[in-house]
């Protein structure tokens, strides 16, 4: 999907303007310390937050910062200044002691700047870290945000990559458990993943032709179906169909040797085939920098590379680094200018 150009227009008739829509995720977590501290810099763009105000205030006070909340304005965000769409939560929660009451808020205020977002209101949505076992306490099913988004936008498949400077890691399946993984990996799951990673790769990063190395599911790629045969059976035909639709698909490659400096130089993103096989190489080369990135979304979506540290919540001793680098990129892939 293109970049959309700030000129441009979504839906309904409102302009595209430089503001990007950022939800803080689990109140109890680091995501709020990370947004407040990124505030205290000017920013080119009008960050949005999607959050009850008081939880703002309240963060900023223990961290000893100071924060101006005001409504959103559509103009540059000066330093110690935050734009806020206020949604309120049930109960302001301390530092590291989340409050299941407050679950339907914070998915609230996701629908909230999804909408705004898909009507031109935002340019782009930025979300910090949500605490998945709180929200199931409060009896909401809720499996992680990319999930939750492909449902709030009606879109039928999305997928997760996650991008730490030149390497990119998308992943065919996201938050199943191991045993549910190769029954998961079925024809139409790999060619709509591989359609929606090329397609994105292409008009939102801006990859004429890029090259996706596809890893195995088994040990050795399966050894020739001595260790299985998912790669013979369902990733191998896969990549032969996309390579007739004019995808460069690579592989089955073994996951043990595919990210070697030699094997990664020659693929602009890697899929792998769930999601332990390939974050961990990931995290291991940029945690702490790494963007989430949603592929397929009618809209641009950008996300933090961690969790919801509870344990640091309210110290000040939280990296907003990946925050940091997500609102970034959200800005870069939607067209606003630096």
């Amino acid at each position: 999907m293109a970049a959309r150009d700030p000129g441009s227009r979504l839906r309904g008739d409102q302009a595209l303007i430089p503001a990007l829509a950022v939800t803080p995720g689990e109140p109890a977590g680091i995501g709020p310390d990370l947004l407040v501290a990124l505030a205290q810099a000017p920013w080119p763009w009008e960050l949005v937050a999607y959050a009850d105000p008081h939880l703002l205030e309240d963060r900023a006070r223990r961290l000893g910062l100071s924060l101006r909340l005001r409504e959103p304005q559509g103009r540059p965000l000066p330093g110690g200044e935050l734009a806020v769409s206020p949604v309120p939560l049930a109960a302001v929660p301390p530092p590291g002691q989340p409050d299941p009451r407050n679950a339907r808020a914070l998915l609230a205020a996701l629908e909230q700047a999804v909408e705004d977002c898909l009507r031109g209101r935002r340019a782009a949505l930025v979300t910090g870290p949500l605490h998945k076992g709180v929200i199931n306490e409060a009896g909401v099913p809720f499996t992680g945000h990319t999930e939750f988004l492909a449902q709030c936008t009606g879109t039928r498949r999305v997928v997760m990559m996650l991008a730490a400077a030149e390497l990119r890691v998308a992943l065919a399946t996201t938050h199943l458990p191991l045993r549910a993984v190769p029954d998961a990996l079925t024809p139409e799951l790999l060619d709509e993943v591989l359609a929606i990673l090329h397609g994105d790769l292409r008009g939102r990063f801006g990859l004429p032709q890029p090259r996706i190395l596809v890893l195995g599911l088994n040990p050795h790629a399966g050894e020739g179906g001595h260790l299985g045969r998912e790669e013979l059976e369902v990733i191998g035909p896969a990549l032969a169909r996309a390579r007739a639709r004019g995808i460069d698909a690579r592989g089955p490659l073994p996951a043990d040797t595919a990210f070697t400096p030699a094997v990664l130089a020659q693929g602009d993103a890697v899929l792998a085939m769930y999601h332990d096989q390939g974050l961990p190489v990931l995290k291991n080369r940029g945690f702490g920098r790494a963007v989430n990135i949603t592929l397929g979304l009618p809209l641009v979506r950008t996300s933090v590379d961690h969790g919801t540290a509870l344990d640091l919540a309210g110290t000040g001793k939280a990296d907003s680094g990946s925050l940091r680098e997500a609102v970034r990129l959200a800005a870069h892939l939607a067209g606003l200018a630096p």
